[in-house]
């Protein structure tokens, strides 16, 4: 299928810098054409290029790649030679410079330019193919797809999603001077949904089962998986947003991003699962766009603004200009930084398939129209590729949760940070700051409209986040610990039977599913325990454990429950009884309609926040139980066993503990 963005349409046919509001000097092409066949990399022949202005577009300089004389089935490495615009260093301004193309699909982060002044220290990469320029890795591998081009109507739809959070390197354990670090890659992401992907120096565990599938979750979601420079962190400092990133993509002494990262997607759509994609768009860090033209896509460096860079350069998204449109092909009045990121996102979604988006830190994109407008475009791009709308989502993240930005359809959903803190004081049997009673801060965290959220496919709902540093925002594990509770397992299980059972997207971090705890020091917010909470990776042979797996069997027949429960994927809430008397604090909820027909099979929740245990030989009876239509038969999951009919409703109720019913046919 053709690209539906004119940017990339000439990029199959040309060498092409978008360069708005500057026609002058003349930019170069530099470029050395390998055969990825040969291993014989001596005397390379670097050769140059001067670019030409469009004739309709000034501001949009192209060399066609014909007229180059280029093999097929060769690797093209190539720079782009230009005068520095960065304002920061006046003396280095208007040197000039070799810079990684901004729109480039891949990267080789060690082939160095041919002569000094290289920015990036790396090369972009192409390959010429029946007389395209087609996206490839270092050794010219480049991305098949052997279904039909149109999404799938066999994924999930928004309202059934749980989403699987996963940084790619905490996959994987290697000692980097003697320290334990997540090193994982996009191959070794692959066998965690299909079993035949066994890589080498995985655990058992792992390897012997295709793991995300086990447990039961239907969409997998990456941290940032685009280009950036640090090789153990997790990828929010993004360089090159049109490639992905050159590290994730290392695999013994070969570097294939581009065709592991398509494969891990085609591996999750095979499985039945969604894919959701990490974006950082409030900055970038080292983007070619720095020295090539700054002033149309960065703002200066201001103290005082309330947006932070994190150490890069914040978009100038209110920054507009006239000239040639990358989306459109028109000359028109635009944004430079929004059409960037516009033409950036439509690459992976056709490129890679993606069919989820999370925008990272979008108080710090602070710009509500334009995150409508991203919205809107996305839509626009799945809906023409022939997707359906309930099976694409683009939701934000800020820890405030301003509820305006999906109030005013700004965005799909937020990730509702206030669920993680009611549930995890709710565990501890208190209630929030700001809650009149723990009744309503139980409430709160089951129901999100009564946070302001009108549907659950608006809040994405988690026991942890991967941003696990300071107190109170730890794995669960960590934070019971620190709280002295002692049965940890019982309280994550409580844990998960209120996440899996609330209103909202449910979203598990990689290891939670079976309480993993961290190891390094991530407590306070200074340069090394940031470093430890993204280098510390997931210690998947920690599931020999007995009590760890019992968490996971757990975890697991509440998702595979979920994945098939109508009642869950709707917005229907009532509580049916709550017990503080003698001390209790036992919350009963039911999901799906009040009134109930046959057919539909209420869940019902019968969670005790408390150290209440029912006296031997007695029974908890709880009132308003919904009655059950004939042939059916109430079933408790996470025990997976029937109901005694004369216990219906009367069952004993045991400290810190859930059970989760529901009826079934006979």
């Amino acid at each position: 299928m053709s690209s539906f963005v004119d940017l990339l349409k000439r990029r199959k046919t040309h060498f092409v810098l978008w360069r708005p509001g500057r026609t002058d000097p003349t930019p170069s092409l530099c470029f050395v054409a390998l055969d990825p066949k040969s291993s014989d990399l001596k005397d390379r022949l670097y050769r140059y290029k001067d670019f030409a202005a469009n004739p309709e577009f000034p501001d949009l300089w192209e060399i066609s790649a014909k007229e180059l004389e280029l093999e097929d089935g060769h690797v093209i490495h190539y720079w782009y030679i230009v005068h520095n615009t960065e304002p920061y260093e006046t003396d280095q301004f208007d040197k000039i410079l070799y810079c990684t193309d901004p729109t480039a699909t891949c990267v080789n982060r060690k082939e160095y330019p041919p002569q000094e002044g290289g920015i990036a220290k790396s090369s972009s990469i192409v390959l010429y193919k029946d007389g395209e320029l087609v996206p490839c890795d270092p050794d010219g591998g480049a991305v098949h797809w052997d279904e039909s081009d149109k999404p799938s109507d066999n994924l999930p739809t928004n309202n059934k999603l749980i989403i699987y959070e996963m940084p790619t390197r905490w996959s994987k354990i290697v000692y980097v001077r003697g320290e334990e670090v997540g090193k994982g890659t996009f191959r070794d992401a692959i066998a965690f949904c299909d079993v035949d992907e066994r890589e080498k120096g995985l655990p058992d565990i792992i390897n012997d089962r295709a793991h995300l599938v086990e447990l039961g979750v239907n969409a997998l979601e990456l941290l940032p998986p685009e280009d950036h420079d640090d090789p153990l962190a997790w990828g929010y400092g993004t360089g090159n947003f049109f490639a992905p990133d050159y590290e994730l993509g290392q695999h013994r002494s070969k570097c294939t991003p581009g065709v592991d990262l398509a494969r891990l997607v085609e591996a999750c759509h095979k499985a039945g699962f969604r894919f959701f994609t990490d974006v950082v768009m409030a900055f970038s860090r080292n983007n070619s766009y720095h020295n090539i033209n700054f002033r149309d896509f960065y703002l200066e460096y201001d103290p005082n603004c309330s947006r932070d860079s994190f150490g890069g350069d914040l978009f100038a998204y209110d920054k507009f200009v006239d000239g040639y449109n990358p989306t459109t092909g028109k000359v028109e009045h635009f944004s430079p930084a929004r059409e960037y990121m516009k033409v950036h996102i439509a690459h992976w979604m056709e490129h890679f398939r993606i069919d989820g988006i999370r925008l990272d830190s979008i108080n710090n994109i602070d710009n509500y129209d334009f995150l409508q407008e991203f919205k809107e475009y996305t839509r626009e791009i799945w809906r023409k590729r022939g997707g359906k709308d309930d099976r694409f989502l683009v939701v934000g993240e800020e820890l405030m949760v301003p509820l305006e930005v999906v109030t005013q359809r700004r965005l799909d959903g937020l990730w509702n940070e206030r669920f993680k803190h009611h549930l995890r004081k709710a565990i501890l049997g208190r209630q929030i700051d700001g809650c009149e009673s723990f009744e309503d801060t139980v409430k709160m965290m089951v129901d999100c409209r009564l946070m302001g959220f009108e549907d659950a496919a608006q809040a994405v709902i988690y026991i942890t986040s991967h941003d696990v540093g300071g107190a109170g925002n730890e794995r669960i594990y960590n934070y019971l610990v620190n709280n002295k509770v002692q049965d940890i397992e019982g309280r994550v299980k409580l844990a998960f039977v209120c996440l899996l059972t609330s209103v909202g997207i449910p979203l598990i971090l990689a290891g939670d599913e079976f309480a993993e705890q961290h190891d390094k020091d991530c407590s306070r917010e200074t340069p090394k325990s940031i470093r430890n909470k993204q280098t510390d990776p997931v210690h998947y042979e920690r599931l020999h454990d007995e009590w760890r797996r019992r968490v996971f069997q757990y975890v697991s027949r509440l998702c595979h429950f979920r994945r098939k429960s109508e009642s869950l994927t709707n917005n229907e809430t009532t509580f049916l009884h709550c017990d503080y008397e003698e001390g209790k604090r036992v919350i009963v909820w039911q999901r799906g309609p009040s009134v109930v027909a046959p057919e539909d099979a209420p869940v019902i929740v019968v969670a005790n926040f408390s150290n209440y245990a029912t006296p031997q030989g007695s029974e908890y009876q709880i009132v308003n139980w919904p009655e059950n239509p004939p042939g059916t038969k109430w079933i408790e999951i996470t025990q997976e066993r029937d109901v005694v009919p004369e216990q219906v409703s009367r069952e004993a109720i045991y400290p810190w503990e859930a059970k989760v019913y529901t009826w079934v046919k006979c």
